[in-house]
């Protein structure tokens, strides 16, 4: 047998040593650790496009989980449906040395549904590992690889893919062995250190991402973070294929394969709605009677078959069923109104956090589909999903963004209707008595529009139990001993208003010293929110939604009470808003409490910030203003 010289095993040792070393927690630098709760030591993504309708990813992810909020990031699960199956998967679990304590092949991963309870039917499933650390750091070492005939989504990359996450190397790359035109956008990559391995092919490399703090107040992980988009231009769905070019092309390609084909309704529906709709005198009136038609026969559910979960279900099966999820409703109105001659047009958007469709980047995006009414260049929009929404009203949920608007000759990238500061209005009166016991009693009239209105229009669906307790509990919270006599609300759709009316007392709201009583001027709408504090502010401000408040209440006080010394008028002006508060002597039993607050949304620099903070600290102090009255 030939010996192996000495000088060969020591290397071979130390090389194994250094493979170990590199799994453990010790070897991560403090720069890496500073305000992170893990660490991406490597994270390698592989796409290989072996033709339109074959695809690869293969993905290795190795992280070390510093403490417990560092669970989140660990991401030890795959999906896939019938569309996409797994071919390799496992994951290895190491300690904070770099010792393996445990070890799980693909049969050893939990294997759920992706959906939630709320879904009627779907083919998504996620495998997944269900571990529960009980040291810290420890290191995840997870492996992948899936075939996929959908290659309308190629795996966008994100060197980081978190806040608090660091990322010692992360590596994307592409594999296009038959030169298939691949289109790719960069976005916040200056900041970053970024590579581009290779001009000829997608190649690209990031190493020594610090973690990045999330302050609050700020710009959203997608709006900071660098992101890489890669698409085809020509490409498959399910089996079915697609061009997205451009956005005109794109759209097309849905109209023709994801809808012209869904939208026929049965003849007896037709000439109900017809006749539903006969003594209309426009468009618009047809439309309205239509979308409560709509809301009236159906419900959401969500529903995740068909061409990846884009395509809607047909017109003509909600109609039948009486439900359906975004897309199905919203293809299903689209019908209806088409059936009464209005013109209407699916359309994608990004709901829930505010989020643009990229419109320099034609691919499938989007999360939701509402409905488009162009009405002459004053486009009408119709959330298709709720019972309750008025009549051209979104709200937060997809207002102020660009959605692609699917016509039969195209894609048109639109913005949807911003609700700003002012639109968001809240005015609330009361005429409030003082006893001379310290009980107070009210009756308060509030009205709310814009997103003010969207954050309050579905209480009226509550009893008046769960109402009294909505106000003592989430309203009015800050007021003690509040009993509620009466609730009544009105929700105006057609103004897109809603109407609280509410009589009731609280007992104790004023101190009783003495000869005198001291208590808080404004009982009804406290608005105490200070900024959080940062000794060094490294992200911009974000003021997501503006609003404004007006608040005008009336006191009467006891007869054998006078008023002390009312305080000046306060006025805050600042780039971020205005404050106004002023105290107004009526006459010797009467003075009128009035505040006007505005807040402008906008970004701002982060040297902002303190400033910001400042006037909302000024207004919570101003807002527990107090005043005395003393004994005739």
């Amino acid at each position: 047998m030939k010996r192996i010289p000495l000088f060969f095993l020591l290397l071979f040792s130390i090389i194994c040593q250094a493979q170990e070393i590199s799994l453990s927690a010790f070897v991560i630098s403090e720069e890496l650790k500073k305000d992170a709760n893990a660490v991406v030591r490597e994270h390698y993504t592989e796409v290989t496009i072996e033709s339109i309708d074959v695809m690869y990813v293969k993905t290795k992810r190795i992280i070390t989980v510093l403490n417990k909020l560092g669970n989140n990031e660990v991401d030890t699960y795959a999906y896939y449906d019938n569309d996409t199956k797994i071919t390799q998967l496992s994951a290895k679990i190491y300690d904070s040395f770099g010792e393996e304590i445990k070890k799980f092949s693909k049969s050893k991963f939990q294997d759920v549904s992706a959906v939630s309870g709320g879904t009627l039917y779907s083919d998504n499933r996620v495998k997944y590992i269900d571990y529960t650390p009980t040291k810290y750091p420890y290191t995840v070492v997870f492996e992948s690889k899936y075939k996929t005939s959908s290659t309308g989504f190629i795996p966008t990359w994100y060197p980081v893919q978190s806040f608090n996450v660091s990322v010692e190397k992360s590596e994307y790359k592409v594999i296009n062995p038959n030169n298939f035109e691949i289109k790719t956008k960069e976005n916040n990559f200056k900041k970053y250190p970024i590579k581009k391995v290779s001009d000829t092919n997608i190649h690209y490399t990031a190493e020594k991402l610090s973690a990045i703090e999330n302050e609050r107040n700020s710009l959203s992980f997608v709006d900071l973070m660098p992101e890489l988009l890669v698409a085809l231009n020509n490409f498959t769905l399910k089996k079915v294929p697609g061009t997205a070019t451009n956005w005109k092309e794109f759209g097309k390609w849905t109209y023709s394969k994801l809808l012209k084909e869904k939208t026929t309704l049965s003849p007896a529906t037709i000439n109900k709605v017809q006749e539903l709709t006969k003594d209309a005198n426009n468009d618009i009136e047809k439309a309205k009677i239509i979308y409560k038609y709509m809301q009236d026969k159906t419900r959401y559910i969500s529903v995740q078959v068909g061409i990846g979960g884009w395509e809607p279900i047909p017109a003509n099966e909600v109609d039948k069923l009486g439900y359906g999820d975004c897309k199905g409703l919203t293809n299903y109105t689209k019908a209806l109104l088409n059936a009464v001659g209005v013109e209407a047009n699916y359309t994608i958007v990004y709901a829930n956090n505010r989020r643009d469709i990229n419109k320099d980047f034609t691919s499938i995006q989007g999360n939701h589909a509402i409905l488009n009414i162009p009405n002459n260049g004053k486009d009408v929009w119709l959330e298709c999903t709720s019972q309750k929404m008025p009549f051209g009203f979104l709200g937060d949920f997809t207002d102020d963004r660009n959605v692609l608007v699917v016509t039969p000759e195209g894609g048109v990238i639109k913005r949807t209707p911003a609700y700003k500061n002012e639109d968001n209005l809240q005015t609330t009166k009361a005429n409030i008595e003082l006893l001379d016991n310290g009980n107070l009693k009210a009756n308060v009239h509030i009205i709310s529009e814009g997103i003010q209105y969207d954050q309050k229009f579905t209480i009226d669906s509550k009893s008046q139990e769960d109402l009294k307790k909505y106000y003592k509990s989430t309203v009015w919270d800050y007021n003690n001993n509040l009993t509620i006599n009466s609730i009544k609300l009105n929700n105006n759709k057609e103004n897109i208003v809603f109407d609280e009316k509410i009589d009731l007392d609280i007992r104790e709201y004023a101190s009783i010293n003495e000869n005198e009583l001291l208590f808080r001027l404004n009982v009804f709408n406290k608005n105490s929110f200070i900024p959080k504090r940062y000794r060094t502010r490294n992200l911009p401000l974000k003021i997501n939604r503006g609003y404004k408040d007006v608040d005008i209440y009336t006191f009467t006080i006891p007869e054998n009470y006078t008023f002390q010394q009312l305080p000046e008028k306060k006025v805050l002006e600042t780039k971020f808003g205005n404050y106004t508060l002023e105290i107004e002597k009526i006459d010797d039993r009467t003075i009128t409490y009035k505040k006007e607050i505005i807040i402008k949304d906008g970004i701002y620099p982060k040297e902002d910030y303190k400033l910001y903070r400042k006037f909302r600290k000024s207004i919570a102090k101003l807002e527990n203003s107090r005043i005395a009255l003393l004994k005739k």
